[in-house]
């Protein structure tokens, strides 16, 4: 399952947007909000106590080279990790420093999977709104067909594979803690704009909230 979900939750989110095109946004933000939580969730209650068990005194720096390293991301993927992208009426061809740094980003995401089972339906979560977000982008601005499922199934292959490199190289494990807080910085980062973009003008919605407590709720369950 930690291969599999991570795996079908983007394919799923291509064929959803492929065959039903979905045009309300708004229930959207809703599953993007709530993936945002769940996300957030799951790093602060089962991951970051984690790391700081380990009393290594540079955790707080590995996070912020994770949050710093996103931020750097960013600049290339335009924030299509939280469902803003942004583009051209048309594109001929594959963009190919967005999909470079969504390629990085999902398969560090997989990296400290196989030791926390929860994370694979964390990061399922995250990337399905996300799949749907980018496919519809790329239908939208008629890139190539076979281009967009090229595109997608590499970006749905990426966290399994870091999942993958995870198990198979065992000298990995000598700085999984090290390995994690970076992961724990990118995901922070993530998940914390998910949550703030999809509150419009900063204004309370009881729906977007009511997404988030879930959110938080079913987290600390796992």
């Amino acid at each position: 399952m930690n291969y599999l979900l991570p795996l079908l939750s983007v394919l799923l989110g291509y064929g959803i947007a492929l065959y039903l095109k979905p045009s309300n946004k708004t229930n959207l933000k809703l599953l993007l909000a709530f993936s945002g939580s769940f996300l957030l969730s799951l790093t602060v209650i089962h991951l970051l106590p984690e790391v700081y068990e380990s009393k290594n005194p540079s955790i707080g720096v590995f996070i912020m080279v994770g949050i710093l390293f996103q931020i750097i991301l960013e600049f290339f993927s335009k924030g299509a990790e939280h469902g803003h992208v942004h583009g051209h009426d048309t594109m001929k061809k594959i963009p190919w420093l967005l999909f470079v740094s969504l390629c990085i980003h999902a398969l560090l995401e997989g990296l400290p999977v196989s030791h926390h089972e929860g994370l694979s339906l964390g990061i399922a979560v995250h990337h399905l709104p996300i799949a749907i977000i980018l496919t519809s982008f790329f239908i939208n601005a008629n890139l190539n067909k076979k281009a967009i499922f090229f595109f997608m199934l590499t970006f749905a292959l990426m966290t399994p594979l870091g999942t993958l490199i995870s198990d198979y190289l065992p000298f990995l494990n000598e700085y999984y803690t090290e390995i994690t807080a970076v992961v724990i910085g990118i995901l922070f980062h993530i998940s914390s704009t998910i949550i703030f973009e999809t509150s419009e003008g900063h204004k309370f919605n009881i729906a977007k909230v009511s997404m988030i407590v879930l959110g938080i709720a079913l987290a600390y369950f796992i």
